[in-house]
Parts: C-alpha cells; sequence; structure tokens
C-alpha cells in the first residue's frame, strides 16, 4: 500500500517495534499528526480469550470523561411518549415500523441503535443484517428510558465489543486533546476491559494494544504499564 509523505515523515520518526508507555505513546501522536481534519484516536486491542466462545465474549459500555471526540448518530425504534422523550434528548432519528423497513432497504447512516423493550419484537427481523449492531440490553440500548440512554450516548458514552478475531477497537477522543485527556479516556475504557474479563479467560488477558490517529501509524503500548494505568481507575 502506497502512503502519503506526510504518514512517511511519521513513520520515520517512530519505532513501530517498541512499547511505548501511555504518556510517551498520546504525546507521539499528537507530534506526528498532521491532517488538515480533525484526527480521531482509536485504540485496538488484542484480547487472550477464546473468540469463539460464548461464554468468553468481551463486550459492554463506558462513559468516556472527555467524551469520544464525535458525537454518535443514535437511531431510537419507540412510540408514543418514550418517542417524543428521544427526540427532545437528541435522538437523530425515532420512528418505528417505518424505521425497521428504512433499514431493511440498506440504510445504514446512523452509529447506535437504540429500542425501547416493546419494540424489540419489531426490530428482532433486523438480526441477520445488523449481527453486533442490534440494540441489545447487555450494550445498554435497550430499555423504557430511552432518553437517557440517548443522552449518555451523546455526551461520551461508548460501547465495546471484541470482534471474531479477539479484538476490541474504540475511539478514545480527538488529535486535538490534550496528552492527559487521552490518557485519561484510555484508563477509564482499559478499566471497564479490564472488569469485563470473563472468568473461564485463561492465561494472559492483555495481548498487544496499540493507538493510531485517522490518518497516522500505528503505535504499540507497553500491556503492563497499560494495566497498572487501568487499575488506578
Amino acid at each position: 500500500m502506497k502512503h502519503g509523505k506526510r504518514y512517511t515523515a511519521a513513520v520515520a520518526v517512530l519505532d513501530q517495534e517498541r512499547a511505548y508507555s501511555p504518556d510517551e505513546a498520546f504525546q507521539r501522536i499528537k507530534e506526528t499528526s498532521s491532517a488538515r481534519f480533525p484526527e480521531t484516536v482509536d485504540v485496538a486491542i488484542k484480547l487472550g480469550v477464546d473468540a469463539k466462545s460464548g461464554e468468553q465474549v468481551v463486550r459492554g459500555v463506558v462513559t468516556l470523561p472527555h467524551g469520544p471526540g464525535k458525537s454518535p448518530r443514535v437511531l431510537v425504534f419507540a412510540r408514543g411518549e418514550a418517542a417524543s422523550q428521544a427526540e427532545a434528548a437528541g435522538a437523530d432519528e425515532v420512528g418505528g415500523e417505518e424505521l425497521v423497513q428504512k433499514i431493511e432497504a440498506g440504510f445504514k447512516d446512523f452509529d447506535v441503535l437504540v429500542a425501547t423493550r416493546d419494540m424489540m419484537r419489531v426490530v428482532g427481523r433486523l438480526g441477520k443484517r445488523l449481527g453486533p449492531r442490534m440494540p441489545n440490553p447487555k450494550a445498554g440500548t435497550v430499555g423504557e428510558d430511552v432518553a437517557s440512554i440517548v443522552r449518555e450516548l451523546k455526551s461520551g458514552r461508548v460501547q465495546f465489543r471484541m470482534d471474531r478475531g479477539g479484538v476490541i477497537q474504540a475511539p478514545i477522543g480527538r488529535v486535538s486533546y490534550t496528552p492527559e485527556q487521552l490518557k485519561e479516556n484510555f484508563s477509564v475504557l482499559m478499566g471497564a476491559i479490564m472488569r469485563a474479563r470473563p472468568a473461564s479467560a485463561k492465561g494472559q488477558y492483555l495481548r498487544k494494544i496499540s493507538i493510531s490517529s485517522t490518518m497516522g501509524p500505528s503505535l504499540l503500548i507497553d500491556t503492563g504499564e497499560a494495566q497498572s494505568t487501568a487499575e488506578v481507575m
């Protein structure tokens, strides 16, 4: 893959084989960012779990103290008063059967789906199409107080779920954040992931952690230091 001059220049001053401390990693990410738009900082965590075991699926929700840097587009499946409250809370779109049909027709312009419990009977048929993006009680996106869920999502709540390879990917802020803000968001996320460790998981839980900006190269973070940072949160 060909990379631009900015990317190549960033790689030239980074040691991509070295595992950095969180403090230094976030400082380096900021120093090597040169895109002309607000870049997001993302973290990828490889977990030592059996990704094929239903008992070892790692998922959850966490509210980042400084937010992820981008307000998600939230769609809500609700009727009546709950629908009105969701709209007032800032939901980008609210509906019922017609919203399900819209998604079945190919609509994808959303980040998070939320639903009241009674609407799950209607939303259920989207299961095969949406997979892990479906509203789910374990992810905190199904409930009666959808207005509160919407407000939390808009103010900095982030969902995390490992993929089929046992990797969790999540945004932890913008490059414009201070290194301290990025570290605080990172530490809170890592604390939530540590608490979500399955009881049946054996051996080393945190296998590999890397961070990157939208247009920049990735950096490794020392797993031991990341765990120590998470344990104080």
